[in-house]
């Protein structure tokens, strides 16, 4: 037989009941109307039923199983100030804002680990994004809880994605205090950000929280000090810890943004250890994948140390330096900077030399939709050199690239027409990229021969 059971004689589980009844007409009225209804739907008419159940059998809402229970009462009567102004849920970890205002830590951290700065409700800009727990609210919202007969889940089941604890947190901020101390605590605390932020994302996400930090990281390398009397283990190392802050995506901005950052970049690049150099370079690149700071990078004049150090052709830093170079020039007006600082020129050389020939001719390539590069690259001589690499290599990226600029050069310069003719009357090298190249190399190559030929008939018709 069925069990069955007495309603209790108390008015208040009597009221709670009416208030559950209420609330399941509710859930199933919408169940049967609506033919898109949500599965959420569905489970809080289940938890209705259930607490009706418990009521019925004089039961509370069991321990180990207190979400679903808790999230009915939310619905039917959380206060208003209980609630996350983010989730709308009542708060299991309330924790305040720099602006003031209470939120739920799981919901206001990810706002924050998606690299927001402001308050979402007041959209008052944070002067940190500290979180300290809101003691009170918590203590209210658990009498709440304990008069309503539900259970709150424990806080630690919401805890924070990155996963700072108290002891690293204050370990990072005693590490930049010491960036102002004496120079053996200097170059020990820069040592060891360096190490922590290459290992531990956690600690490249700390430098978003506050907006000192970052200046208090560059402290050793600013104020009044020349770059000759800084020392290049400690430049080395706070650049390097730059580097690796900036790889943290919510950083990018902030980062680039602070002004003695790329200033510094730039000093580093002209006068650091090759090392130093190299991280400098890699620095711009990682912070060069926002388009906001191609732009701002671009116009600090971070290109011309850059090509300068192209130039040196120091074997460590050659790659770093191209990227940073490459993803720069993707923001228009920066093709012009690169052109302006010697760009094309260097860039040649190291072709010709036979260095890092495929990162330099995607950059070749990039720079040729400017005029005056073209018009370079024609003074140089770099048409026998870029037909030379379309007859000789093996790589079909390079031979995409050369002939690409061999087409743009083409179309501007016709005094270059006869070097073009010679090569496909020798050697037949633009028809044969023409049937076995890539899609765009066909494109360019066809382009060419079309051109070569109407020169021709134009010739013989006159």
């Amino acid at each position: 037989m069925a069990k069955t059971g007495v309603l209790s004689s108390d008015p208040t589980v009597r009221a709670r009941a009416a208030e559950l009844k209420k609330e399941l007409q509710r859930l199933v009225r919408t169940i049967v109307a609506d033919e898109d209804y949500s599965v959420d739907t569905i489970d809080q008419a289940k938890d209705a039923l259930c607490a009706l159940r418990e009521l019925k059998f004089n039961k509370r809402s069991s321990p180990t199983t207190p979400t679903s229970s808790l999230k009915l009462h939310e619905a039917l009567s959380c206060p208003d100030e209980f609630r996350c102004p983010l989730s709308k849920e009542l708060m299991r970890d309330p924790v305040i804002l720099a602006s003031g205002q209470t939120y739920d830590r799981p919901f206001i951290q990810k706002w924050l680990n998606a690299g927001n700065r402001t308050c979402p409700k007041t959209q008052q800009v944070l002067s940190h994004t500290f979180l300290t727990p809101n003691h009170l609210i918590r203590e209210m919202i658990l009498q709440w809880c304990k008069n309503q007969g539900i259970e709150l889940p424990n806080p630690v089941q919401y805890g924070k994605e990155d996963g700072v604890t108290e002891a690293e947190r204050d370990q990072f901020f005693s590490l930049l205090e010491k960036l102002s101390a004496s120079l053996a605590e200097q170059k020990a605390a820069a040592k060891e950000l360096r190490l922590l932020t290459k290992r531990m994302p956690s600690f490249r996400a700390l430098f978003g929280e506050s907006v000192d930090a970052i200046p208090q990281l560059l402290t050793p390398l600013s104020g009044n000090k020349s770059q000759s009397v800084v020392h290049p283990d400690l430049q080395e190392d706070v650049i390097t810890t730059l580097l690796n802050l900036s790889i943290h995506d919510s950083n990018k901005k902030l980062v680039a943004e602070t002004p003695m950052v790329v200033p510094l970049l730039m000093e580093a690049l002209r006068s650091g250890t090759i090392q130093t150099r190299s991280n400098a370079a890699a620095a711009l690149f990682t912070l060069s994948a926002l388009d906001s700071n191609k732009a701002l990078i671009g116009k600090a004049g971070a290109l011309k140390p850059l090509v300068d150090l192209l130039d040196e052709g120091h074997p460590l830093a050659m790659k770093d330096v191209a990227s940073a170079i490459f993803n720069l020039c993707i923001f228009h007006e920066n093709k012009a900077r690169a052109v302006r600082d010697g760009a094309v020129r260097v860039i040649l050389i190291k072709i010709m030399d036979g260095v890092h020939v495929d990162e330099l001719l995607a950059i070749l390539a990039m720079l040729s939709t400017n005029q005056r590069a073209v018009e370079e690259m024609g003074e140089l001589g770099a048409v026998p050199c870029l037909l030379r690499i379309v007859r000789e290599s093996t790589c079909e990226r390079n031979k995409e690239n050369c002939i690409a600029i061999l087409h743009t050069v083409c179309l501007n310069d016709r005094t270059k027409w006869k070097a073009l003719r010679e090569e496909e009357s020798t050697h037949g090298t633009i028809s044969k990229l023409a049937q076995d190249g890539t899609s765009r190399a066909k494109r360019k190559a066809t382009g060419i021969l079309e051109r070569l030929r109407r020169a021709v008939n134009i010739t013989h018709t006159a």
